[in-house]
């Protein structure tokens, strides 16, 4: 048969003579003796705007020619009765009632339009019943209270209204069930899954089910993280920090740490000094709700320009040219005038003036909304760098390390744990303090950790972005990027202050924006910004010249905030299709997660702070592309064994059911507790070291 297919008036005769069938007479006489037999049919209608399939009776071979020159959608061969003609034909209602009118009758509804879809909805259930696997089933008991994470996958992948439940089974014999959500990631799909569910107790058995008829095997979670550090002796020293820390505090700290253990520690100087907590100066010329332009210096404003004046004057006379002068600190310029002695300027044209006039001292440009509009007569606007702390030097700043170690001549495995690469994440760098303290505090009472000292190289920059994290204490609190100021033009104007600055770890050469990965940019206003170029910033320079230098090193751990998660490479990914740089060998993958559960078990030895396993992994898989991260160079440039804690996990709210998140810059109390359990998770990575890192050559 041929559905919706249209016969054009020149097939007619063809019709006629080929198509129709002649029904031998028995089949005829049957086929009246049971229609004269049957009751009388119900009528048949379709609702307004309905298209249905039709039979019609139709008195003749004629009518049927005339429906056929007509252009009506015939759906199928006519068939001949006797004294009439049968003809399926595809109608709406109001073709329904005109071809009754004409003497058609409709003897069988064949097909609804709207009985299409649940045919098509069943289809599609019958062809995509799916085959369902487990990728994760952990539980785990924090504080009393017993978890559950899953995730499962369908090979029904490209259905997106998949629904998926998860029925667990606890070992008193308790049920229960939960829905999972789709996730998808860069337009792919990943998996199903559900944030951890509170359980009455340990689960032994877990099964999924899904809408199309999927069912997985059933099998017993495992319990998360599965280890537990080594307990600490009597009269273990810790609890180093008691408030959150400015980048003074932190460089006295490490001043302190240096001249207190000089056997232990060295301070290394990193040799890329940051631009220090300045800018430029700036002032609107004008008023920019009517029309202005902004001056901005060359120089910083700490230079000389702040305080700075800036003004437009009327010369008072006709015919005058514009012209400017810079004089005693003030910046005047004179509006030129037409033969009426009216101001004749335009903003753009005073900018470019200023631009051109003074290249070593402003730079002008024209406001958003002001371009074209005749330059007022203004001022004076006093130059400010718009910078808060007073008390915060503005020098550039020289960015330091801590260099912990009995033997620190390159023959012992080294380690690297680093902060503060994102202004806003005061917590972390209270972790890795911490962390350096208690190997330093601990050495000569604890064997343990003397041991852990004399067989280890520990290096540890406290804050990578300095400057960032003065402007984060001192003007903006959820400044991330550092503060050197790339935009150009109107994207200078000081109203975007809070959003100019380079992320510092996107910063970094491979998997890097410029090579094509996702989660950078190039918008200078972006909280992504990558910069001018790979390691265009002196911040990320810092990390990779100690690095570079230290050829020991062999592990690292990057300190952010906030989450609550442990991961490694890949850490971005190209779009279309998610192609990750290259994943680590299945060897390195098992070294990777083992090593993670021996972390993780240390961090929640502290308060039951449980990483959850969902969490854990690497970075394209549980968090984002971070195209440029630190970490990734790192690991594939320099052949380093890399992870990333993002500390500050998600608390559970007995009273509200909830998962409830931290920030960047939580009550202190929280950010204390982040730092002595994030600190037992170093301390448990430089175990790691010491156990497999024997051999200090770099193996990439």
């Amino acid at each position: 048969m041929s559905s919706g297919r249209r016969w054009p008036a020149t097939l007619t005769a063809a019709v006629l003579t080929a198509g129709l069938l002649t029904v031998p007479a028995s089949a005829a006489a049957a086929e009246t003796r049971a229609g004269a037999e049957a009751p009388t049919p119900a009528p048949i209608s379709l609702a307004s705007g309905e298209r249905g399939l039709i039979r019609f009776q139709l008195p003749d071979e004629a009518a049927f020619d005339r429906l056929v020159a007509r252009g009506a959608d015939v759906a199928a061969r006519p068939r001949t009765v006797p004294g009439a003609v049968l003809a399926d034909l595809v109608v709406d209602d109001r073709e329904l009632a005109a071809l009754t009118a004409e003497g058609a009758r409709p003897v069988q509804l064949i097909q609804r339009e709207s009985a299409t879809a649940g045919l098509r909805a069943q289809s599609l259930r019958a062809a995509a019943a799916d085959t369902l696997q487990f990728l994760q089933a952990y539980w785990w008991t924090s504080n009393g209270r017993t978890f559950l994470q899953t995730q499962v996958a369908t090979t029904a992948s490209d259905d997106p209204d998949v629904e998926i439940t998860v029925t667990w089974t606890a070992a008193d014999g308790t049920t229960g069930s939960y829905p999972l959500v789709r996730f998808e990631d860069a337009d792919e799909y990943q998996y199903h899954y559900a944030l951890p569910q509170p359980l009455p107790g340990r689960p032994v058995s877990v099964k999924a089910t899904s809408s199309l008829g999927g069912t997985s095997r059933a099998i017993t979670p495992q319990a998360w993280p599965g280890s537990t550090p080594p307990a600490l002796p009597s009269g273990y020293q810790k609890d180093f920090v008691d408030a959150y820390m400015t980048p003074t505090d932190i460089a006295a700290r490490i001043k302190r740490l240096g001249r207190q253990y000089p056997k232990l520690v060295d301070v290394i100087n990193l040799p890329n000094r940051t631009q220090g907590y300045r800018r430029t100066a700036v002032a609107y010329l004008g008023d920019p709700a009517t029309a202005a332009i902004v001056v901005d210096s060359v120089k910083f404003g700490d230079q000389g320009m702040n305080g700075v004046q800036v003004r437009t004057v009327d010369p008072g006379a006709a015919n005058r040219a514009l012209s400017a002068a810079y004089r005693d600190r003030v910046l005047t310029v004179r509006l030129a005038t037409d033969a009426g002695g009216r101001v004749i300027s335009t903003t753009d044209q005073v900018a470019a003036f200023i631009s051109a006039k003074f290249p070593q001292r402003f730079r002008a440009f024209v406001e958003d909304g002001s371009a074209g509009l005749t330059m007022p007569v203004a001022g004076p606007a006093r130059l400010d760098d718009g910078l808060a702390g007073t008390e915060v030097s503005k020098k550039p700043w020289t960015v330091q390390a801590l260099r912990i170690g009995k033997v620190r001549d390159g023959s012992k495995p080294g380690v690297l744990a680093y902060s503060q690469e994102h202004a806003r994440e005061w917590a972390t760098p209270l972790v890795t303090l911490e962390f350096a303290e208690r190997l330093l505090a601990n050495y000569a009472s604890d064997p343990a950790t003397r041991d852990l000292v004399d067989s280890v190289d520990v290096f540890v920059i406290p804050m990578v972005n300095p400057d960032g994290a003065n402007y984060s204490f001192n003007d903006f609190n959820f400044q991330r990027k550092n503060i050197v100021n790339h935009c150009t033009g109107a994207s200078r104007d000081p109203r975007y202050r809070n959003s100019w600055g380079v992320d510092v770890n996107r910063n970094y050469a491979v998997g890097s924006y410029f090579d094509g990965y996702v989660g950078a940019s190039a918008n200078c206003l972006s909280g992504t910004y990558a910069g001018t170029a790979e390691l265009s910033e002196a911040e990320s320079r810092n990390v990779i010249a100690l690095a570079e230098a230290h050829t020991n090193i062999k592990f690292s751990l990057n300190v952010h905030s906030y989450g609550g998660y442990f991961m490694w490479a890949p850490g971005a990914y190209k779009v279309p299709g998610r192609v990750t740089l290259p994943r680590p060998s299945i060897d390195e993958q098992k070294y990777f997660l083992d090593s993670a559960k021996r972390i993780v078990g240390a961090i929640s030895s502290e308060r039951g702070t449980v990483t959850w396993p969902a969490y854990t992994g690497p970075v394209a898989d549980v968090l984002y592309s971070a195209a440029g991260n630190s970490a990734d160079h790192l690991y594939y440039d320099l052949g380093i064994t890399a992870w990333n804690f993002e500390v500050g996990n998600d608390r559970w709210n007995e009273a509200t059911q909830q998962w409830e998140g931290v920030g960047f810059q939580p009550p202190f109390d929280e950010a204390h507790a982040e730092s002595q359990e994030y600190a037992s998770g170093l301390l448990e990575l430089v175990r790691i070291a010491k156990e497999t890192g024997s051999d200090v050559a770099r193996t990439r």
